[in-house]
């Protein structure tokens, strides 16, 4: 019996290696997590589109959206690990969702491999031009100056906007009233018709009421401006340590081949690094950071223990 289980053992590293050197010989799925025509559905495609060039084989996009994406993610999780189903992860799904949800259904260390670092678009406090605010001192004025607490709107419960406005908000010694929304979109147009006072969104979802001047954006939860928004201040000059990115990357299930993974990376990097890509992602309020996948791997893991606080202090934490 011990020589027939040495056997098996054998026999299936020999098929996973054989299966991994031939790889792709199919076409290779990769789940947005999210709903069409959002920034992760837009990563998703330029991934697929130059995957698909690289490897001479199908990437094809599947959307998977619901649950602030865990519906997604529990089908990669849930998926083989031959290197045919990828998904869309971010800090969310990554760090907060799994610590705040405990029906989230899926552990991110172990269930899924983490592949390759996409793109991050850090989140801005936004008003209305109604509200007559036009700085973050203005805007902690008003605040202070308020009978009740302020109200924002976020993309949702345990989003990063809503970590963002929290870590403001013990920054400044402010208080506020999180109103959770199904997506950035309707929370943005409650902050312009002033029915609630900010929002929290990404740049990405923010950028094109920022330039048609149907918002204000006040502060950006970066560590330095962004080049095609050169007159926005970030959080930090303005006195204030919030810094919130939410970053999208590639994943895959647990015990994905590693050779694979690292393929997948290096084409990743490849094309996250043409120009012609960095000045897409600029102008939508994103910017890349190539990573190998050790590099990813200590980002997540990094990004984890930066957010626990942060968490915990919201009275979030619900594992």
């Amino acid at each position: 019996m011990k020589r027939l289980a040495a056997t098996l053992v054998v026999l299936a590293v020999l098929t996973t290696t054989a299966s991994a050197q031939d790889w792709p010989s199919r076409p290779v799925r990769i789940i947005n997590t999210f709903a069409p025509g959002g920034a992760a559905d837009q990563l998703a495609r330029i991934a697929a589109d130059h995957l698909s060039t690289a490897f001479k084989q199908q990437f094809f996009v599947e959307n998977r959206a619901g649950a602030a994406g865990v519906i997604g993610m529990q089908a990669v999780a849930a998926a083989e690990p031959d290197g045919y189903t990828f998904g869309i992860n971010t800090l969310s799904l990554s760090v907060i969702i799994p610590m705040t949800n405990p029906k989230a259904g899926y552990d991110p260390v172990k269930d899924l491999t983490p592949v390759a670092y996409l793109a991050g678009t850090p989140i801005v406090l936004v008003v209305s031009p109604k509200s007559g605010i036009r700085t973050l001192k203005d805007f902690v004025a008003k605040s202070r100056a308020s009978s009740k607490p302020l109200s924002y709107g976020t993309s949702g419960l345990s989003s990063v906007g809503q970590m963002v406005a929290q870590s403001f908000e013990l920054a400044a010694k402010l208080k506020f009233d999180v109103v959770p929304y199904k997506g950035a979109a309707q929370s943005l147009l409650d902050v312009i018709a002033n029915h609630i006072d900010f929002a929290t969104p990404t740049l990405t979802s923010a950028a094109g009421q920022i330039r048609g001047d149907a918002i204000v954006p006040l502060a950006l939860a970066a560590d330095k401006r962004m080049p095609d928004y050169p007159d926005l201040p970030t959080f930090k000059e303005l006195g204030y340590d919030v810094v919130g990115v939410n970053w999208f990357g590639l994943v895959g299930p647990a015990r994905l081949p590693n050779d694979i993974a690292v393929k997948v990376n290096r084409e990743i990097n490849v094309v996250m690094s043409k120009p012609e890509s960095q000045q897409r992602m600029r102008a939508d309020g994103m910017l890349v950071d190539p990573m190998d996948v050790v590099q990813f791997r200590k980002f997540i893991a990094d990004e984890t223990v930066r957010w626990t606080p942060v968490i915990e202090k919201s009275g979030l934490l619900k594992k």
